[in-house]
């Protein structure tokens, strides 16, 4: 059993009440102990900074498949791996795809939140692994619902709960049933942008359009013409859409940290017909990209990290931007109005006004000092 007490979230977000790891972990490799013999092989699904996939070498397995949607987690996954003193040998990791899972006789996966989330990694499960591929997913008390037991049920034969402890459960699945959903990714036309969202099941807001991005779309005809913009955080890059079919000669890149999200984007951006003009990239709060060198950044930053509400997240994003603009450079962002960040765009970015605002969300555009 690995020292959990030695785990931490770095290079992601770190403070007080956000941690590396929770009884969820422990009881999915209490559960799991008995697969993990010398020479077993596993695949671990939404492993968070590191506690399965390196539980699962500490108990002897021989080839661990690991997905992490995070880019910051697969870096903390290295790290604490370096802190225990484990190596890596026996560990792959792997897109979302077929390769994950194939063959697979055990997965052990961390219960995303969201349903399509977890449909989409159930119904790739069910298609790939082995008949008799058995899967654990665990969760907080407190983000499970019946849902996610139906989700579970449209790709496996039998699915059963066990027993709370510590306010976290696992459910069993078994008896894999391809083709139990619609295939992904999804696409959706919205004709009001003139844009098709292409969706992976783990990118916010799916197919949707978040609030706080259709304010901040609907003032794209208002941003200043540039000639390089950044997509910072960029979901599933309906502002570099926007953008770039409003400019053409601009050049734009759109970065996120999430697997599921840079898919998406992807497939968004080449909808679009804009494949050429857009380049999206993995990248943690755009830590691949050159300083100094762009003349606007657009930002819709996530209030949440994890389950938890976080300014830290916001923040990071700012520093971000503040080091990719050059001065003069202008950063657009749209955030829920009673978090109040202008203070800290001041602060960090430069001389802050609003531009719009509606009862839940506010525009501002800072200026690169």
């Amino acid at each position: 059993m690995i020292d959990f007490d030695q785990l931490r979230r770095w290079p992601d977000v770190e403070a007080p009440d956000l941690v590396a790891h929770d009884a969820t972990d422990r009881l999915l490799l209490d559960e799991a102990a008995s697969r993990l013999s010398a020479g077993s092989e596993v695949v671990v699904v939404g492993d968070r900074y590191g506690a399965l996939t390196l539980g699962a070498v500490a108990g002897g397995a021989s080839s661990v498949r690991v997905h992490q949607d995070s880019l910051s987690g697969e870096r903390a996954l290295a790290a604490n791996a370096a802190r225990l003193a484990l190596p890596l040998d026996s560990v792959v990791q792997h897109d979302l795809d077929p390769a994950l899972v194939v063959g697979a006789r055990f997965v052990l996966v961390q219960l995303p939140r969201s349903l399509d989330a977890l449909d989409e990694v159930a119904a790739l499960v069910a298609a790939h692994a082995a008949p008799d591929v058995v899967v654990l997913a665990g969760g907080r008390l407190k983000h499970m619902t019946r849902a996610m037991n139906e989700v579970l049920g449209r790709h496996f034969g039998q699915v059963s709960a066990g027993l709370a402890r510590q306010k976290s459960r696992l459910l069993t699945a078994s008896v894999p049933r391809p083709g139990g959903s619609a295939p992904w990714p999804r696409s959706q036309r919205h004709a009001d942008l003139g844009l098709t969202v292409v969706a992976h099941g783990a990118a916010f807001a799916g197919t949707g359009v978040d609030i706080g991005t259709r304010q901040l779309l609907a003032l794209v005809d208002r941003m200043p013409e540039a000639a390089s913009v950044v997509d910072l955080g960029c979901g599933t890059g309906l502002l570099a859409a926007a953008y770039a079919r409003r400019a053409p000669g601009a050049r734009v890149v759109a970065t996120d940290q999430s697997a599921a999200a840079v898919a998406s984007a992807r497939a968004t951006i080449a909808a679009a017909g804009l494949a050429d003009q857009v380049e999206v990239r993995r990248a943690d709060a755009g830590d691949s990209l050159p300083e100094g060198g762009d003349d606007l950044v657009l930002l819709n930053p996530p209030f949440h990290v994890g389950a938890a509400v976080h300014t830290a997240i916001a923040q990071k994003l700012f520093d971000a931007a503040a080091r990719l603009l050059h001065p003069g450079g202008e950063l657009w962002t749209v955030y829920n109005s009673s978090l109040s960040y202008r203070g800290a765009l001041e602060r960090t970015v430069g001389t802050t006004r609003q531009v719009s605002r509606s009862p839940k969300f506010t525009v501002t555009a800072s200026t690169r000092r």
